[in-house]
């Protein structure tokens, strides 16, 4: 009866770790091509303290923008057919636990290749994940990126 007891004493302990809290680690890109202007446009999505822990500056402070800009230019790449692209910060906006940042390349014409380097929060939190949805000319594609899968690729 005390074996009884004992076993699902320790059954119900792991039940109950199962329910504990647990970080969940992810970004949202969001990314449109504006034909008109020939430019995608990209919006990307972030928890407020983790591109803070990332960065390592306090999201309320006068230079949050300027490291925010920094950090996303050196871990976002965008390649429009085989061509590397540069990429322009255009602005940020924290609201409460989300991070909004916002960014975009222009001179695009036609997209045959969409690759993508996003290293978004990968070196900090070791389960990040960051999605990448894309809008091309009424095409959606959907990519992923966590550690080992920093690079991926789509076709139009």
């Amino acid at each position: 009866m005390k074996k009884l007891l004992y076993i699902s004493g320790i059954l119900t302990l792991f039940v109950l770790m199962s329910f504990m809290y647990v970080d969940f680690f992810s970004s949202m890109t969001k990314v449109e091509y504006i034909d008109g202007s020939k430019t995608l446009k990209f919006t990307t999505k972030m928890n407020t303290a983790h591109i803070s822990d990332a960065i390592k500056i306090n999201p309320n402070t006068a230079g949050f923008e300027a490291e925010v800009k920094k950090y996303v230019n050196n871990n976002f790449d965008v390649f429009v057919n085989g061509a590397p692209k540069t990429i322009t910060f255009t602005g940020s906006q924290v609201s409460g636990e989300t991070v909004w940042v916002y960014f975009e390349t222009g001179g695009i014409t036609d997209i045959n290749t969409l690759k993508i380097k996003n290293t978004i929060l990968l070196s900090t939190f070791p389960k990040q994940i960051n999605l990448v949805s894309i809008g091309y000319k009424g095409n959606q594609k959907m990519m992923n990126f966590q550690r080992g899968k920093e690079v991926n690729e789509v076709s139009f």
